[in-house]
């Protein structure tokens, strides 16, 4: 079940004129400087998804080709369709969809060229598979791009349209092409680190022998131990939900540090998770205190457009001598505009410090996290 968040109504900053100069600076791809975010990545995205699904679902009248789908999307886990296309049987004209697709996403999501394989296939739900007989030729649909979407378009092999219902699932059985968001996420995180750090936003951290004394080198972080946010029904061609944290604190150099936390796990909403996971590292930071922002992202997000929002919110804060709580300023600088599905504030953690324990409840009542100070020794 995907996750259902509370999204910032108050969101709802433009893209200033300087933009393609922003972005240049923090070198990103120059791409992002030629037209709106929005249009320009949520356009894209949904229109190469929708294009390998009506090639897929054009490829399902083949019989051998279908049975090999079936099994994969039998399989206990989505398939890669990069993957799938590449094997033997494969129409040459779906596997060069799927990789012409692919590449449009990852310059469209501000991804480099490295992000591997993006798009998978999924049967749309558990209830589907007894529907899913040697015989059935399932409808092909994309992955809802709205969070409150109550239909969603899937196509027959002939090509042809049909509305289903995106709030009650479909006895007949039906693939979703939809995007890997683990994947994306952990390759998007992972490019917004690098932008920021050529921002910097991202100060080197103190070597370990400097943090605590020589002999017991090491450092003191702050670990969760469960994590829960709440239940709240979805429509089922939505997968799996992918968590995100922005940690933010005063570095050691006195600037705004920032620090991404990917949380893969956390993919059900009403589930507690025990992930027993490093969420700041102090050593890094100049006070004992730090923010923490949690956002779930969705298969539209544009890293590179989410690293300049942090630059442009974060760069003008300077260090007045005490600790300036920067969850406001992080809410503020995610426009709702750059995103086709936005992705969803879930829930924010003011003043976290080297002594915080035991449950913390989110500012905005969604979720709730069980942390302890954790000492990591130097080996």
């Amino acid at each position: 079940m995907h996750l259902t968040v509370y999204k910032r109504a108050a969101l709802g900053l433009a893209l200033g004129a300087g933009c393609a100069l922003a972005l240049q600076g923090l070198g990103l791809p120059a791409a992002y400087a030629d037209a709106p975010a929005a249009a320009r990545q949520g356009s894209q995205v949904g229109a190469a998804e929708d294009t390998v699904a009506r090639s897929l679902a054009a490829s399902l009248g083949s019989a051998d080709w279908r049975a090999q789908v079936r099994g994969a999307a039998l399989g206990s886990a989505p398939v890669g369709l990069a993957s799938l296309t590449a094997g033997r049987g494969a129409p040459a004209a779906l596997a060069g969809a799927v990789t012409a697709a692919e590449q449009r996403i990852a310059a469209a999501k501000g991804l480099g060229a490295d992000a591997g394989p993006l798009l998978r296939l999924r049967l749309g739900a558990d209830s589907m598979r007894a529907a899913l007989t040697p015989e059935a030729v399932p409808l092909v649909a994309v992955a809802a791009d709205d969070d409150h979407a109550t239909a969603v378009t899937a196509y027959d092999s002939a090509g042809r349209a049909h509305t289903l219902s995106a709030t009650r699932t479909p006895r007949e059985a039906v693939y979703v092409v939809d995007l890997d968001v683990d994947r994306a996420t952990a390759a998007g995180l992972a490019q917004v680190d690098k932008a920021l750090g050529k921002a910097g936003l991202r100060s080197a951290a103190a070597p370990a022998a400097a943090a605590a004394p020589a002999a017991t080198g090491g450092y003191w972080t702050t670990k969760v131990d469960s994590v829960h946010l709440n239940d709240d029904e979805e429509p089922w061609p939505l997968g799996d939900a992918e968590i995100y944290s922005i940690v933010t604190g005063f570095g050691l150099d006195g600037k705004v540090r920032v620090d991404t936390v990917d949380m893969p796990y956390l993919d059900d909403d009403g589930t507690t998770y025990y992930p027993n996971q490093i969420l700041v590292s102090w050593n890094n930071y100049k006070y004992n205190l730090a923010d923490v922002v949690m956002m779930e992202a969705d298969s539209d997000t544009n890293y590179a457009a989410l690293a300049k929002a942090l630059a442009d919110a974060l760069l003008t804060i300077t260090d007045q001598g005490a600790y300036i709580p920067l969850v406001d300023a992080i809410l503020d600088a995610l426009p709702a505009s750059w995103y086709t599905n936005d992705d969803d504030y879930v829930d924010s953690w003011y003043t976290l410090g080297t002594n915080s324990s035991g449950l913390l409840n989110g500012a905005r009542g969604n979720g709730r996290m069980t942390v302890e100070p954790y000492w990591v020794a130097q080996l």
